[in-house]
């Protein structure tokens, strides 16, 4: 493997499994903080959050939802580090990622966690729809500013 850059991520250099690894999360860690990115993820949920509701029973549009959302965004990760990494290869990455997930940063892994587990997709959409109601979570009576003279 190789990035953009020139840099070989190849076997035939010192570069390490674990190095190779480090390197695809920073580039994650790039991506995902990316505003494009930020674009992207907040016009898919804009789109579809009025969908989404904190009962127990799942709307069979939830897995509609679900699946356009791995697609898109998986898709667009993807994309992004083929630009950064010649010969970027998602499947061997995900299972380095099992292998690897204990070293995660945790934001990474949050977003990483939505592509499999349906659970974490749906809190982040009922997140964003209680922010959007203005029922998100108030800890500012909780903040209490004291001077130290």
């Amino acid at each position: 493997m190789e990035t953009a850059d020139g840099e070989n991520l190849g076997v035939a250099t010192s570069t390490t499994c674990h190095e190779e690894f480090d390197i695809v999360v920073g580039y994650l860690e790039d991506i995902i903080m990316d505003d494009d990115f930020q674009i992207l993820q907040r016009s898919f949920l804009e789109k579809h959050y009025q969908e989404f509701d904190d009962s127990e029973e799942n709307k069979l549009i939830y897995t509609d939802i679900f699946n356009e959302y791995i697609s898109l965004v998986e898709k667009y990760i993807e994309e992004k580090l083929l630009d950064r990494i010649r010969g970027f290869d998602m499947v061997a990455f995900t299972v380095s990622l099992q292998q690897h997930k204990d070293e995660m940063p945790g934001d990474i892994f949050d977003l990483l966690l939505t592509f499999t587990d349906f659970l974490a997709f749906k809190e982040m959409f009922l997140e964003y729809r209680a922010e959007k109601e203005g029922r998100s979570l108030d800890l500012s009576s909780a903040l209490v500013v004291t001077s130290l003279n």
